[in-house]
This record gives C-alpha cells, sequence and structure tokens, in this order.
C-alpha cells in the first residue's frame, strides 16, 4: 500500500456536525489510503457522482478492472447537494402544507404551524448521511473491488491518468466529472454573496426574505419549499412564464399556484444590479421600462449548470469540448479520441441523476463490450422521463406538443383533468392534467406530460408503454385498482378507443349485435 493519504483537510460540509461527519465519513474517508496502482486499468472513471458510481460498479461487477477517482465527495451532485438535500426539504415543505389545509378535511389545528428550520435542516443532514452507505468508498473497495482514489485527475499521456502522484495505465477511460451550478454576470452579485444549489442545504436559519433568480426547476421546487417553510420569497424569471420548458399548461398551474401560496413572481425582468447594505442585499431590476428594487436577506440562483471540463488536461489526448456543452460525444458517448468515453452531466443535455444511471449502463456496453462496432447501444435510443419536484409535480416523458409539431408530426391529444379523478377529488388533489400524446392516425405514444402530487411515480408507466412500443391500446386493457390517481392514464386511454367508435363502426357493432339476439 501507498504511504499517500488522501488530502482530507480541506474537505469539510458546513455545519459540521455529527451526520456531516459521518457523511464525510463515507465517501471521502479522513484515513482513506489510496492503493497502488494495478499495472493496467480495463476503465479509469473520473468522478464519483451518479454517473461514475454506476459505470464503475457496473463495470467491476461484470469483471472488468475498474478505478475510480474522485476529488471531493463520492455520491456528487445527487446526494449531496442535489436530489437527495432538496427532496427532504421539500417533504418538510409538504407537511407544513398539509397541516395548513386540514381544515378541508375536517381536520382542526388550534394552534399556529411552528416551524423549526434548524430542525427541517437537522432531518436533511441525517438522511443524507443515512443515505451516503450507497456511495461509500469502502462499499466500491469491499463490494465491488474497485480501486478509489481521491484526488484531482489529470490525462498526462494517451493512456495515462495521474492522480495524487500515482499514474494509472488503463485501456478505456470515463469522463464523469458532472456540472456545477453557473454562475450569472450581475454587477455586484458576487460581492453581495449569493447560494446556490451547492450550499443552500448548509444553512440553519431561514432566510426570512429570499430572493431566487431563475423560474427552471430548481428556483421552482427551492422557491416554493422556502416560501412554505416560512420565508417572504421573490423570484425573478427572465421570460414570460416559469418552466420555459414545460406544457404551457403545466407551467400556468404551477404559477397560479405560487400565487396563491404568496410567492411574488417578477416575471420578464431583467437584474441590473445587486448591493449589499449591511446585512441586507438590495436587488435592482427593470420591468416594462421602469426601475425597480427588492431588499432580501438571501439570493438564490438557480440558472443552469456548467460542465466540469478545467483541469482534466483533455487537449493532451485529443478530447474535444466545449465550454458550455462540456465535452463532446458521438451517440455511443464516445469522445473524439476512441478509448476514451464521458457520460453524465459532464456530456448530456438530459441532467437528471436517472439520465446518467442509465447513460452510464450504455457506455459500460460500448467500451467493454462491443467488438468491432458491434453491439452498440445508441444514447438516443433512450426514453427519457423527467419530474420537476413542485407541488403539483410536472412530470414528462417523450416529445413535448411543440417539438412533435416541429419534427413534423401531426399529434392526437388525449387530455384528462384531474377533476375528472375520482381519487384526485378524494385527495382534494385536482389541479393538474394528464395528457398524452399520439401520433396521429395510430396508436403510437410519442410522449406526455402529468401534472399532479405524484406525477413523477404515475409518468413511469407510459414510460414503460414507449419503451416497449406499446400502444395506447395496452394501457387501455391494463387494469388500474380503484381508487388511484394513476386511473387519469386508463381514462385517457379509454378516452382513445372511444375515439376510435366512429358512426359507421357503431353501426356496424348494432347490427352484429341484432343478429345474434
Amino acid at each position: 500500500m501507498s504511504q499517500f493519504v488522501a488530502d482530507v483537510d480541506r474537505v469539510m460540509v458546513p455545519p459540521m456536525d455529527q451526520y456531516n461527519q459521518e457523511l464525510i465519513n463515507n465517501v471521502h474517508p479522513p484515513d482513506w489510503v489510496n492503493p497502488d496502482p494495478a499495472p493496467r486499468y480495463d476503465l479509469v472513471v473520473i468522478g464519483a457522482g451518479a454517473a461514475g458510481l454506476v459505470t464503475a460498479a457496473g463495470a467491476a461487477i461484470f469483471g472488468a478492472k475498474v478505478a475510480l477517482i474522485e476529488k471531493h465527495l463520492m455520491g456528487g451532485d445527487c446526494t449531496i447537494v442535489g436530489c437527495v438535500p432538496s427532496k427532504a426539504m421539500i417533504r418538510s415543505a409538504r407537511v407544513v402544507a398539509d397541516i395548513q389545509s386540514a381544515a378541508r378535511f375536517g381536520i382542526g389545528t388550534s394552534d399556529e404551524i411552528k416551524i423549526d428550520f434548524a430542525a427541517v435542516m437537522k432531518r436533511l443532514r441525517r438522511v443524507r448521511a443515512e443515505i451516503s452507505p450507497n456511495d461509500s468508498a469502502k462499499k466500491f473497495q469491499q463490494d465491488y473491488g474497485v480501486d478509489v482514489f481521491f484526488g484531482e485527475a489529470k490525462f498526462t499521456s494517451a493512456d495515462t491518468v495521474s492522480v495524487a502522484g500515482k499514474n494509472l495505465k488503463f485501456r478505456k477511460a470515463a469522463i464523469a466529472t458532472g456540472s456545477r451550478a453557473a454562475e450569472l454576470t450581475i454587477d455586484g452579485l458576487a460581492e453581495a454573496g449569493y447560494l446556490t444549489n451547492e450550499n443552500v442545504f448548509e444553512l440553519t436559519e431561514r432566510p426570512d426574505r429570499l430572493g431566487v433568480i431563475g423560474g427552471g426547476y430548481v428556483g421552482c421546487e427551492l422557491a416554493q419549499t422556502f416560501r412554505r417553510l416560512g420565508s417572504e420569497v421573490t423570484l425573478f424569471q427572465h421570460g414570460s412564464r416559469l418552466l420555459s420548458r414545460a406544457d404551457d399548461d403545466a407551467a400556468a398551474i404551477i404559477q397560479q399556484v405560487f400565487d396563491q401560496e404568496g410567492i411574488q413572481l417578477i416575471l420578464q425582468s431583467k437584474i441590473t444590479h445587486v448591493e449589499r447594505r449591511g446585512a441586507e442585499k438590495v436587488i435592482h431590476y427593470e420591468l416594462d421600462g421602469r426601475e425597480h428594487s427588492v431588499t432580501v436577506d438571501e439570493i438564490l440562483v438557480g440558472v443552469g449548470r456548467s460542465p466540469n471540463v478545467e483541469n482534466l488536461n483533455l487537449e493532451t489526448v485529443g478530447v474535444d469540448y466545449d465550454q458550455r456543452r462540456g465535452v463532446l460525444v458521438n451517440d455511443y458517448l464516445q469522445t473524439t479520441n476512441p478509448k476514451i468515453y464521458a457520460v453524465g452531466d459532464i456530456c448530456m443535455e438530459w441532467k437528471y441523476t436517472h439520465a446518467a444511471d442509465a447513460a452510464a449502463r450504455i457506455l459500460i456496453q460500448n467500451a467493454l463490450f462491443a467488438v468491432l462496432g458491434l453491439g452498440r447501444r445508441k444514447l438516443s435510443s433512450l426514453v427519457m422521463p423527467s419530474c420537476t419536484f413542485t407541488d403539483p409535480e410536472v412530470a414528462t416523458v417523450g416529445m413535448s406538443l411543440k417539438e412533435a409539431q416541429q419534427n413534423g408530426i401531426e399529434v392526437h391529444t388525449l387530455y384528462v383533468p384531474m377533476n375528472k379523478v375520482d381519487r384526485a377529488i378524494i385527495d382534494g388533489e385536482t389541479e393538474g392534467f394528464t395528457k398524452i400524446y399520439l401520433q396521429k392516425g395510430t396508436s403510437k405514444i410519442i410522449g406526455a406530460t402529468i401534472v399532479t402530487r405524484h406525477a413523477g411515480d404515475m409518468i413511469n408507466e407510459i414510460t414503460l408503454a414507449m419503451t416497449h412500443k406499446l400502444g395506447i391500446g395496452a394501457l387501455a386493457s391494463t387494469i388500474h385498482p380503484y381508487p388511484t390517481q394513476a386511473e387519469a392514464i386508463r381514462k385517457a386511454a379509454d378516452e382513445y378507443s372511444r375515439d376510435r367508435l366512429t358512426p359507421f363502426i357503431k353501426k356496424l357493432a348494432s347490427i352484429w349485435i341484432k343478429l345474434r339476439r
């Protein structure tokens, strides 16, 4: 064993309580000793976020000799500063919303709701620590036989990556360094200080007034969460609506809900500059040709992602990249160097954990098992769902109506509002709908949008049908338990069946029934 011990003096996840210490013990152990490198690795994976972890574990399970390099914390954005902590906060915020609406269900609440923000964040840290063993260095070393190295990776030759003074020879390599929160060049913003998803979960005190810049999925999820947890929230969006990539009707519902919950929406605005006045931060903006300002305690920026392409020495190995798009890959996740692949946020437009997971499986197949191009899988073959975890959730899969029209595809839309679904009425969750898009004249499903509280769970049924090329008839013939909100999907499928009953077919059916009397 090498005597090099990973430098963890700077590895901090504030606040350094027992839970964050437990987290670090798993995903960047203070006593970790980098192993002596093998003579040559079948696969060297750079980055231990979702994409890198699945790539490393999957390759090792199939018998490959794998090295995994991480310069900070294993688990990446999802575990540390993304899915896990944000959904922990969202769960607490939903409890608040349920209590506030309890009277609608005949439940009285005599006392004012007491929100202990510090306790909410403590629970977040506890939950994250409980989940972190899944991504731990020891698990990957002991369970999968992966050599785990902590340190900054650089390509130094056509078949070598250096890390912490060690040279790792490889037959194939995978770049999975992910992305980070995009920076905004607003005058005074950096000087005033701001939050992103990378540090907002370090808070232990609730900001009384929060300004959110960006109306995408990160901005919307956290704006609603902080509002429900007691902050006064102002959300700035440059465009005319929230969730610019979402279905128009879906975005309208979220905007209406935000209005009802007291989130101040400033749309079609341009932030000109930010200044700090003592402990306060003043956001100056233009709206309808006039100057305005809002004073807040904290600013949260959520305006997209930037790929982590720096310091990898990609030029040495002939890997092309772009500062905005990241590492450039073909449909097989292969870079401009055929021995080096990339996966996840570093190269993909889909910046979701489940997308990274699915793409990592494609990388393993293409890098380790395809021979002379035979047996390769394409990234474009994936049917990719997504979900924005607002309340209600907005889940999509496949093409949107606009995308279909842009591709010259005529669409037949099946539409079921949730106020026509018995379980949604029972639950008091009638805001939303299910839309399923069919290629006109066929039963082929080309996309769907669901807006309801558990849309992220419901979209899976449609994703399964699309993945296995099952038409809408398969959903119509599938029995759905009653009463469930997923019955909206069956109702949409029944709508398709009714549409097929043209007057001519009805007449033929009537004649047949009479003949059988």
